[in-house]
């Protein structure tokens, strides 16, 4: 019994550093807001453009479930918490063409830009190690990330981190 709980806590340990290592072919971005995507028009978007705001950037993709639920919660949270300076972007990791059919039915109301295998390195530049989708980051107003999220975030979680940051509780 002593030997199961020691190799389970060695292999709990190996895991957590693993996961948690620092990825060395491609390190954190100190400037998180140096990328530059399209629009569902080809407009290029830097994400620059939103410095100042506090950025909840979400990679996401069509053919993604936990992604497509979560959604709905970041367009009612966007309308609830813009006018306090919350900023939502999407970073699709998917083709134009399924971008824009999911986008018809959505009512999306913050910002979408393509992204492709591109979005999948620079979620990676942010932490994104284990390559999970949906991923989160949250980019703090000076432009720094604040938080990551792995997999779907909860409404309530996602709350408990933005109102302190945006001076709300």
């Amino acid at each position: 019994m002593v030997l199961v709980a020691l190799i389970a806590l060695s292999a709990g340990v190996f895991v957590r550093r693993v996961l948690h290592a620092p990825s060395v072919a491609e390190p954190m971005l100190s400037r998180p807001l140096d990328a530059s995507f399209p629009d569902t028009a080809e407009t290029q978007q830097p994400l620059s453009q939103w410095r100042g705001k506090l950025l909840v950037i979400n990679f996401w993709a069509t053919w993604c479930p936990p992604c497509l639920k979560e959604i709905p919660e970041f367009i009612r949270l966007q309308a609830e918490y813009q006018r306090h300076g919350l900023q939502f972007v999407g970073i699709a990791i998917d083709d134009k063409q399924s971008v824009l059919k999911y986008l018809q039915d959505g009512g999306v109301n913050y910002p979408v830009l393509i992204a492709g295998d591109g979005g999948i390195a620079y979620a990676r530049q942010l932490g994104n190690i284990i390559n999970a989708v949906p991923y989160t980051v949250i980019v703090d107003q000076p432009g720094q990330v604040v938080y990551r999220q792995p997999g779907e975030f909860s409404p309530d979680s996602l709350r408990q981190i933005i109102e302190p940051m945006l001076g709300l509780k």
